[in-house]
């Protein structure tokens, strides 16, 4: 392939599209053997996979740059006449499901493809086309608000991402002119996105309804596969977290708080972790790629082969700068098979997360594009996808001194711990969500004391130092999930789990290890989720019992790590 900046885009004509879609139903009709159906499916993911592409790439250069008014105007037009094909898409899914093959076909490409469809069918409809269109709009929106969000700080111009550099200085006041500049910019746009949130909350509702469902809350469910458990079973998981998790957090932020000899450990000191200053990666964006790729090289035949592939197509946006969309992401442009990082970079240890994280997403979406058969069995649902990132952040662990030189056990000390300590704040974003669609009339003034409330149950150490805005619950304003990937955040928590068990399978035995792991990415969504966790022998994380036994284990790594410090 050419590299990503050469790649030529080319809009689609959706009308061509939808005539090509009509042709295509009409040949399935007409098949006679199995053989002639499966090579009309695969031409038809062919053409899947072009527009797909398309999409992607303006997507990308999009978030790239959210001042562009041409890839800003191409992704209203995919919102706009893409959601119209849908119908047409609809019907011709029916054709397939109902096709005399179907039974061939699921032996070959296994029925969870055929199963997970049947599923989907049941959340489109022509009566939720134009909600559609307006949902991703204000989403849109969103993102583009407060990617454009700027301050000057301390002669500095500086967005959320560079603030949080800031954040971690050695330097208290500092810390605490950065959080307060931080919570001001969010402050300054509240107005501008709780009415986002409203109208988002509203029209998620109206879709659910439209399609039959009781609440949104059940509609999210269906919409994110979570087909083998229920809202039931992650409140459980919720209320092991608050039991198991939250006393484990608060012992290591009391630590935390007497190494950094302050009387109260506020939210502008949570992040440095040692009062010299936390571990910093050593060297620019080229040396630290560099850097990724002996490490990829060093941990397997695979891993060398995916690093070397997307270092050679330029398949990275990784430095912060003005009006770029906030946040990391892994994308995927199917037609060349090549995943696609894009990132915020800052300075910090986070930095290096991106390069184990992201590229964990963009390892698995490499092997199982060319292990999977169908296009619709590459990606599983977020709480497996999440496991091959996070799983390789701890894989990732043997190469840190190449990145952080003598620092690289406080880099792995803070990490691990982050890592534990972000689990509770991951499932308060979850029942903040769970709360709000239970009462979608709420107001922003109740959404934000619901906040409060939550942070109590979750995060009982968290303390703003008098900052008005985020004490009365302006926190959850900063989650871009919520309004643009709704109930995607606990997934990171069940995902973290599975991560750890497989982390600490590595300290015994790692080949075992990394087999386990391979064999996951390279499964993708071919199965269901109890089915992906059995299949790398994995154990539920639902049960109460597989937490603490895991959770205990990792505790005892965190110690291992402190003497070392």
């Amino acid at each position: 392939m050419k590299k990503f900046s050469a790649l030529e885009y080319v809009r689609p004509d959706f009308k061509e599209v939808k005539k090509q879609l009509k042709e295509y139903r009409k040949k399935f009709r007409k098949v006679k053997t199995y053989p002639e159906f499966k090579d009309l499916y695969i031409e038809l993911e062919k053409e899947a996979a072009k527009l797909a592409t398309a999409f992607s790439i303006a997507s990308i250069r999009n978030t790239m740059d959210k001042t562009d008014s041409f890839y800003e105007g191409e992704l209203k037009y995919f919102n706009e006449k893409g959601a119209a094909i849908q119908l047409v898409s609809l019907s011709l899914s029916k054709k397939l499901l109902k096709s005399p093959f179907r039974k061939q076909f699921d032996e070959e490409y296994g029925p969870f493809l055929t199963e997970k469809v049947e599923k989907k069918l049941k959340l489109m409809s022509p009566l939720t086309v134009f909600d559609a269109i307006r949902e991703t709009r204000l989403m849109q929106q969103y993102s583009k608000d407060v990617a454009l969000c700027e301050t000057e700080f301390r002669g500095e111009k500086c967005n959320f991402y560079g603030l949080l550099k800031h954040m971690q200085s050695t330097d208290r006041q500092i810390r605490k002119e950065a959080f307060f500049a931080w919570s001001g910019m969010y402050e300054s746009v509240a107005d501008k996105l709780d009415a986002i949130y409203d109208k988002l909350v509203r029209q998620r509702v109206k879709t659910a309804k439209k399609l039959g469902f009781k609440n949104y809350i059940d509609y999210a469910y269906q919409i994110r596969e979570r087909y083998d458990y229920t809202k039931k079973e992650v409140e459980d998981f919720r209320n092991n977290v608050r039991d198991i998790i939250v006393p484990v957090c608060q012992k290591l932020y009391e630590k935390q708080r007497k190494r950094l000899n302050v009387e109260t450990l506020h939210f502008y000191d949570e992040g440095l972790k040692f009062p010299e200053g936390n571990a910093l990666p050593i060297g620019d964006t080229g040396e630290l790629i560099e850097k990724a790729q002996k490490m990829y090289d060093e941990m397997s035949r695979e891993t060398s082969e995916f690093f070397r592939f997307m270092r050679e197509n330029e398949l990275f946006d990784l430095e912060t700068r003005a009006g770029k969309h906030l946040g990391g992401y892994c994308t995927f442009l199917p037609e060349y098979k090549a995943p696609f990082i894009f990132s915020n970079f800052n300075g910090t240890s986070a930095d290096i997360d991106v390069l184990t994280h992201e590229a964990g997403h963009a390892f698995q979406i490499y092997l199982a594009s060319r292990y999977q058969k169908s296009m619709m069995s590459i990606g599983s649902s977020s709480e497996i996808n999440e496991i091959h990132s996070m799983a390789m952040e701890h894989f990732a662990y043997d190469w840190m001194p190449l990145f952080f030189g003598e620092k690289a056990d406080k880099y792995l000390y803070a990490h691990l711990t982050d890592s534990l300590t972000k689990i509770p704040y991951m499932v308060a974003v979850d029942e903040f969500q769970h709360r709000v669609f239970e009462n979608p009339k709420m107001s922003a003034r109740e959404r934000r004391a619901a906040w409060h409330q939550i942070e109590k149950i979750y995060l009982p150490w968290r303390s703003y130092d008098g900052n008005r805005f985020m004490t009365e619950g302006g926190y959850w304003l900063q989650k871009q999930h919520i309004f643009i990937y709704p109930f995607y955040y606990v997934d990171y928590a069940l995902a973290q789990v599975c991560s750890y068990e497989l982390y600490i399978k590595s300290l015994k035995d790692r080949q075992s290890a990394w087999k386990d792991y391979v064999g996951l990415c390279q499964k993708g969504g071919s199965m269901g989720y109890f089915d992906l966790l059995k299949s790398s022998n994995l154990k539920n994380p639902f049960k109460k019992e597989t937490l603490q036994d895991i959770v205990c284990q990792v505790e005892e790594v965190i110690a291992e790590f402190e003497k070392r410090i």
